[in-house]
């Protein structure tokens, strides 16, 4: 079989967003919340091996958002950090931090181990990297706490962080790296892409190859309010690079690319060694739902570049990595991920695998 994975998000339902709004406004306790929260990664989790999904995960239904979930609780921290735009206009705004040492407040691990009470088959644990976090530190710096010291604190947590889910039992940790396109865009020399590299590797490099061989990292140019942030970057320029990561698995946004068969030559080019390639099969932005014949002839555009035995497939991000974004419906999104599995099923047939 070809292996098949999601990438994270999946949009919260209708309960669970209602009870965040109750608890933001007061009207529900810490306790509802979790109630919802459990509720709604129960039914996630379900829905997934229902389709057939051979690995889940939680959905981030508990998260806040993909990137800043190890923020939850921590109080040294200004609203007005870094800002990412989005193509459609609107735009995100990561929090500053005001001082040292950096501690995340929350762990992925607490996410995977109430996935796993509901799950039958493996599940697999998104994460942010390291890199992301590091644009917290403010450029004027912060007095008392330079910035290599933010850096050292900044890898041990990644480093936790990654290590408690592989401890507890994740399939796979996905590093979410989606800030890689999108710096070349602010930086078209590439060097801070490279300083992107070095960040994640430097955390990367205290795991064994056997540890390794179980952490992934996902690209793509954003998916937020059905909009993205950096899909006018080309891939050739970011792909050779982000494959230097020591990681077993990469997962690619592909689906939405004008020219696949550019980025799949590109890939087979710069390989890794023992490296599985997971290509996006299925768009979360557009709102037709592919076919599963559809999916299958995109896989089969793949391993005509790629090996059959290092070819995988996903989606090409999560479809809601914010908790507020409701752009692409709970139903279209469970709906695109069974085209994903069938189609793939279709491919791996069709190749004798």
């Amino acid at each position: 079989m070809i292996e098949t994975e999601p990438i994270g998000s999946i949009p919260r339902p209708v309960e669970l967003l209602t009870a965040m709004a109750d608890h933001a406004a007061g009207r529900i306790g810490d306790d509802d919340l979790a109630a919802a929260q459990d509720r709604a990664v129960a039914d996630t989790i379900r829905r997934l091996e229902e389709i057939g999904s051979p690995v889940v995960t939680d959905g981030e239904q508990s998260k806040p958002s993909f990137a800043t979930y190890p923020l939850t609780g921590l109080d040294q921290l200004a609203p007005d950090g870094a800002v990412i735009p989005f193509a459609d206009g609107h735009h995100r705004q990561l929090p500053r931090l005001t001082g040292g040492p950096l501690r995340y407040g929350v762990h992925a691990d607490r996410y995977l181990r109430a996935a796993l009470q509901h799950a039958t088959v493996p599940v697999k644990q998104a994460v942010i990297a390291p890199s992301a976090l590091s644009l917290l530190y403010p450029a004027d710096g912060i007095d008392g706490y330079p910035r290599e010291t933010f850096l050292d604190d900044l890898t041990a947590a990644a480093e936790t962080d990654i290590r408690g889910c592989l401890e507890a039992g994740a399939h796979r940790v996905q590093l979410d790296f989606t800030e890689a396109r999108l710096s070349l865009k602010l930086d078209p020399s590439g060097g801070l892409l490279e300083h992107f590299i070095e960040i994640n590797n430097r955390v990367l490099e205290r795991f064994t190859p056997a540890e390794q061989a179980r952490i992934g990292v996902h690209t793509c140019p954003g998916g937020d309010q059905d909009s993205t942030h950096s899909l006018d970057v080309d891939y050739k320029a970011l792909l050779p690079v982000l494959l230097r990561l020591k990681v077993g698995a990469f997962y690619v946004q592909l689906a939405s690319e004008p020219e696949p068969d550019t980025v799949l030559s590109v890939l087979a080019d710069h390989l890794p060694a023992q490296a599985r390639i997971f290509v996006g099969v299925t768009d979360p932005i557009d709102p037709q739902v592919e076919t599963p014949e559809q999916v299958r002839d995109r896989v089969l555009t793949a391993a005509r570049h790629l090996p059959v035995d290092r070819l995988g497939t996903c989606d090409d991000c999560g479809f809601s990595p914010f908790a507020d974004d409701t752009s692409t419906s709970r139903e279209t999104a469970f709906a695109k991920i069974r085209a994903r599995v069938e189609g793939t099923a279709l491919a791996a047939a069709a190749l004798g695998v």
